[in-house]
C-alpha cells in the first residue's frame, strides 16, 4: 500500500529512534548513553514536525519545539554544567546483565509490544498509529528495562527519560492535538528532574566518590548508644 510521504518519513523516523533504544541499552559508555538520547530525541522531534506538516495540526509544531528546546538543548547543557567530566568520560562498567543479554531482552520487548498492541493498532486503519503505537511502547518498555538494569545514576535519568520518549512517540499518533499547556508541564517536570538528579549526583560523587546505586544502597546509618 502507498503511503504518503510524512507518514513514510514518519516510519523511518520511529524505526530509527528504536534502534536508539537498542543503542542505550547496548552502549557501555555514559557520554555514549547520552548522545543516543539526544539523537533520539532529535528523530522524535523530527517525527512530530513530519506528523505536523502531514495532518496539518498546528499543535504539533509547538510540541516539537518544546522537545528540541528540552531534551536536545536543555537537559544536555544541564548535565554538562552540574556534573563533573569524569563522569562522562569513563567506561560505564556497573550494569546488572551483560550487554548480549540485554540486547536479546531488549529485542524481546519489542517483539512483546508488537504482539501486545499491534492488532489493535492495525484495528485503528491510520499507519501513523500502526508504527507509531507499537514502536513507542518498545521504547518506553526498554527505556524501563535500561533503568533497572544500570547501576550509574545519570544512565538512570537518561532511561526515565527515554522512556518519556517513547510515551511521546505514542502520544502524538493517538491525541496529536494533546493540550499544549499538558505537554509544556511535562517539559518542565524533565528539565526539573534533571537538574535534580544532577546537582544530587554531583554532591554524591563528591561526598562518597561513587554514584553506583548499588554500592549506595549499601549504606546504613550507624546507631549510637545514649548513655
Amino acid at each position: 500500500m502507498h503511503l504518503p510521504v510524512g507518514e513514510s518519513l514518519n516510519a523511518l523516523c520511529a524505526g530509527l529512534i528504536l534502534i536508539c533504544a537498542f543503542a542505550i541499552v547496548g552502549t557501555r559508555q555514559v557520554q555514549g548513553v547520552r548522545r543516543f538520547f539526544i539523537l533520539q530525541s532529535i528523530l522524535l522531534t523530527a517525527a512530530c514536525f513530519l506528523l505536523a506538516w502531514d495532518e496539518h495540526v498546528p499543535d504539533l509544531w509547538w510540541l516539537g519545539g518544546i522537545t528540541v528546546g528540552a531534551k536536545v538543548i536543555l537537559i544536555p547543557w544541564i548535565l554538562s554544567r552540574t556534573l563533573a567530566p569524569e563522569l562522562y568520560i569513563r567506561r560505564e562498567l556497573s550494569q546488572t546483565i551483560n550487554i548480549p543479554s540485554s540486547l536479546l531482552l531488549a529485542l524481546l520487548l519489542a517483539i512483546g509490544s508488537e504482539l501486545l498492541v499491534g492488532p489493535v493498532a492495525s484495528a485503528s486503519g491510520n499507519p501513523v498509529i500502526e508504527t507509531n503505537l507499537p514502536i513507542g511502547l518498545a521504547c518506553l518498555l526498554i527505556g524501563a528495562y535500561s533503568l533497572v538494569a544500570r547501576r550509574e545514576a545519570i544512565p538512570q535519568l537518561l532511561g526515565i527519560l527515554a522512556m518519556e520518549n517513547g510515551a511521546f512517540l505514542a502520544g502524538i499518533a493517538i491525541a496529536p492535538t494533546f493540550p499544549l499547556i499538558a505537554e509544556f508541564a511535562i517539559a518542565i517536570d524533565v528539565v526539573l528532574i534533571a537538574v535534580i538528579v544532577g546537582l544530587l549526583t554531583k554532591t554524591i560523587k563528591q561526598t562518597m566518590g561513587t554514584t553506583e546505586t548499588a554500592a549506595l544502597s549499601e549504606l546504613r546509618e550507624e546507631t549510637i548508644e545514649w548513655r
